[in-house]
């Protein structure tokens, strides 16, 4: 048994001085402690003789007992005729090898990880909470994963993300095609930081470039479309809900899908207002609408065909709310602006001079008739719920201008009531100077 020379106080009281020391404890094994000028640092060194040679190795122990249990370790290894010097070397060696054997391995599990898997995983993680999940596998369903879904996430190249996009450029839908080009980037991006990969292969696929510039829409409702339209709405044929849905997006500046989410809960009718909920707003912020005399007759007269306890608008099962589509499609379906004898006249029912309108066209022509009827534009912005793009307004300006929203919505709601109570003769009022 090894004698240590040692004790366990006279051990705490070293202290590094201007030399560096050399203390033994017995059996081969020393204290070494730096000087003061490099660092003062304590470590422990073996002595031992091996083939009538001297040798020193140094200990990977950071305290006495640790470095006596090694020191015992090793002269047991020396009796027994082996050089711990190079036993630490071979061990160390064998330690790379194996890392290396399973990094390969690792590399070898990663080319087998496919774009479905990865898409799988991306879904359960990072897009929980996306409002349009739903929406995000019917397209990757759709237009991705039949083409590069089978592929290993190493394996895909540019060519195959293009040869998506051009497939959906191909049938018309460039709008999808860059929405589409978007969320691959993103699924890639997902997969360098889980070091799936180490290079996005669209990281170089500019949006722009790839599918198609965004043409952004101004198609603008004027004062005598709106009459028009409340005049060719009884031919419609449409729902009672979907009229109220027309006239509440256009009274209130909602968007299509902020109102098809809506709850009778959001609904307060002694207090006249509508409440857009963070969770249905775009934007992620919640929203209040001070409605109109003729915003909250649209609620009242839906109330009066109430079909669902909690939604303004529920599917056909009763169990959700309506698709936002589907509002969007029984407007678009009675803009057909050709005539079939054949067909009902339903189908070209809603059209309108000016060419095609959608829901969310709607929103920005009520917009337009606040302005032409002197309303400030800061407080347009808080009737359409925007977020300002400027950072430092963001920051230092959170005035809700509430009164003058409420006063806005009631100056929108009393035209809309002029425009659409008698087509016949109103007479539409235009913006001085127009």
């Amino acid at each position: 048994m090894a004698i240590n020379l040692i004790t366990d106080l006279a051990y705490r009281k070293l202290k590094p001085t201007t030399k560096e020391q050399l203390i033994k404890d017995g059996a081969g094994l020393f204290i070494r402690i730096r000087s003061i000028d490099d660092g003062g640092a304590i470590s422990f060194r073996l002595a031992y003789r091996i083939d009538k040679k001297q040798r020193w190795i140094t200990l990977k122990a950071s305290s006495l007992p640790d470095a006596r249990q090694e020191r015992n370790t090793y002269k047991d290894m020396v009796k027994r005729g082996i050089d711990p010097a190079s036993e630490v070397k071979l061990i160390a060696e064998r330690n790379r090898a194996a890392q290396l054997i399973e990094q390969k391995a690792l590399a070898m599990q990663q080319a087998q990880i496919s774009v479905n898997y990865l898409f799988e995983r991306w879904v359960n993680t990072d897009l929980q909470d996306r409002k349009d999940l739903a929406e995000i596998k019917r397209m990757f369903n759709k237009d991705v994963l039949p083409i590069i879904g089978g592929l290993g996430v190493p394996d895909v190249r540019k060519g195959h993300i293009t040869e998506v996009t051009d497939n959906i450029k191909q049938r018309g839908s460039s709008s999808t095609a860059r929405n589409v080009l978007k969320l691959v980037r993103q699924l890639f991006t997902f997969a360098v930081n889980r070091d799936i990969i180490e290079f996005s292969p669209a990281a170089a696929l500019g949006v722009s470039k790839t599918t198609t510039k965004n043409s952004e829409r101004d198609r603008v409702l004027s004062q005598d479309e709106i009459t028009q339209l409340y005049s060719k709405l009884p031919d419609a044929r449409l729902m009672v809900s979907t009229e109220c849905a027309i006239s509440i997006m256009l009274s209130t500046l909602c968007r299509v899908g902020e109102i098809s989410k809506a709850e009778w809960s959001h609904i307060d009718f002694i207090k006249k207002t509508f409440l857009i909920p963070a969770a249905n707003s775009k934007n992620g912020k919640a929203h209040t609408v001070f409605l109109s005399n003729f915003a909250l007759a649209q609620f009242q007269r839906l109330s009066l065909v109430k079909v669902h306890p909690q939604w303004l608008f529920p599917n056909r099962t009763g169990m959700h709310h309506v698709c936002e589509k589907s509002i969007s499609k029984m407007i678009n379906g009675r803009q057909n602006p050709k005539v079939y004898s054949n067909r009902s006249k339903a189908n070209h029912a809603l059209v309108l001079p000016n060419g095609k309108w959608t829901p969310h066209d709607l929103r920005r022509s009520g917009a337009t008739l606040m302005g032409d009827l002197g309303i400030n534009s800061d407080v347009i912005g808080k009737c359409l719920n925007h977020t300002k793009e400027n950072k430092l307004e963001r920051v230092y300006q959170h005035q809700k201008l509430l009164d003058e929203q409420a006063y806005a919505w009631k100056v929108l709601g009393d035209r809309l009531e002029l425009l659409s109570s008698d087509y016949k003769n109103v007479i539409a009022l235009r913006k001085s100077g127009k």
